[in-house]
């Protein structure tokens, strides 16, 4: 009989408690991106597989995933069956299986239109091709296909839209932030203009855009069309205001024995903003980001209706004025698709949030 070394058993036991320090470790690390993804519930199921404490765990995956889905479950029961019993001039309100249809509909659609699209660039290359093989290589044209764009890039033309003037919100809202944070004078002259202009509703400053962009853009073939234009400045304009307001605490906030220590260094204006200025005001400059994006894909939706812009707003418009039996799940598939694109774009600012920034304050 062979005697066991204590030893080796020792050996052992410590090995299998560093592999299991190790695991916990890589589950932890991963939970900050579970969480900025939407997908806390997976930690404590792979904790709970791990062996860590299975009933506590168990409270957690209840709290963070059956929760969240027994709300669900509730909403469409409810939704499946008041729905019915409202009826109006288009009928009665789609429940969920109606809305889902209209979406695999929707879907279908959108194939049959990229197919419908791909034989038309094809037959249009065959043709120049011929005539290249013919020596007729002068009369070659790009002939543009101008069929009606499908859901799908109707979507496409939303997100455009809505990071187009995002992006230019950014570049106003940030400098002006770091300015009204560093100077109480800068501060007084735009706290008046912020205080006027950061209610105004995007169905009043729609008229204004409309009118300006028409005199200033007169070209019917540059390289945005006016109705793109038309949206993407509204939504600028609806948007600037969190991100200033934001940045502009942020900075003000700043410890001031930092900016001491600036001034005893004699930093001048570029390294002050770039090495402590920025660096500080992160969270809350990031925080008023995440506030000015979900403002702007809000506002997005009413300026595309009004302005005829090709994307979502424009999609719910043209389904309300159609009138048909199905243009109400239609609407209905939109606002599903509004809402589940507005929480993707707040989890990939969260997700930058996260790259960038090393506060908890989120």
């Amino acid at each position: 009989m062979t005697a066991i070394d204590p030893q080796q058993m020792t050996d052992a036991a410590a090995a299998r408690l560093a592999n299991r320090a190790r695991l916990f470790t890589r589950i932890n690390q991963a939970d900050k991106w579970f969480q900025v993804l939407g997908l806390a519930w997976i930690t404590p199921i792979l904790k709970a597989a791990a062996g860590d404490n299975p009933r506590a765990q168990f409270k957690e995956i209840w709290r963070l995933l059956m929760v969240p889905f027994l709300a669900i479950a509730i909403f469409l029961l409810l939704w499946g069956t008041l729905a019915p019993r409202i009826q109006t001039s288009l009928g009665a309100v789609p429940g969920p299986s109606q809305v889902w249809s209209e979406m695999v509909n929707l879907h279908e659609d959108a194939q049959a239109k990229a197919a419908k699209k791909e034989k038309f660039e094809a037959m249009v290359a065959q043709r120049n091709e011929k005539l290249i093989a013919t020596g007729k290589a002068d009369q070659v044209k790009t002939v543009a296909y101008t069929g009606a764009p499908s859901y799908y890039q109707q979507i496409w033309t939303s997100i455009q839209t809505v990071f187009f003037g995002f992006l230019i919100a950014t570049v106003i809202a940030v400098p002006l932030g770091i300015a009204a944070g560093l100077s109480a004078t800068a501060n007084s002259a735009l706290n008046p203009l912020i205080q006027i202009f950061k209610p105004v509703s995007p169905l009043a400053w729609l008229p204004i855009v409309t009118m300006v962009v028409s005199a200033l853009y007169t070209t019917n073939d540059g390289l945005f069309a006016k109705s793109f234009l038309i949206s993407a400045i509204t939504v600028t304009l609806c948007s600037l205001w969190p991100t200033l307001i934001n940045t502009s605490l942020g900075v003000a906030s700043i410890d001031k024995d930092l900016v001491n220590v600036s001034k005893v260094l004699k930093m001048d204006t570029y390294t002050k903003i770039t090495k402590l200025v920025l660096p500080s005001a992160l969270p809350l400059i990031f925080t008023g980001l995440r506030l000015s994006l979900g403002v702007g894909w809000m506002v997005l939706i009413a300026a595309e209706m009004l302005a005829q812009n090709p994307g979502l707003g424009k999609f719910v418009w043209d389904e309300f004025q159609n009138g048909s039996s199905s243009s109400l799940a239609k609407i209905m598939v939109a606002v599903f698709t509004i809402g589940i694109i507005g929480f993707l774009l707040d989890r990939v600012m969260y997700a930058l949030q996260s790259l960038f920034t090393f506060s908890n304050n989120r």
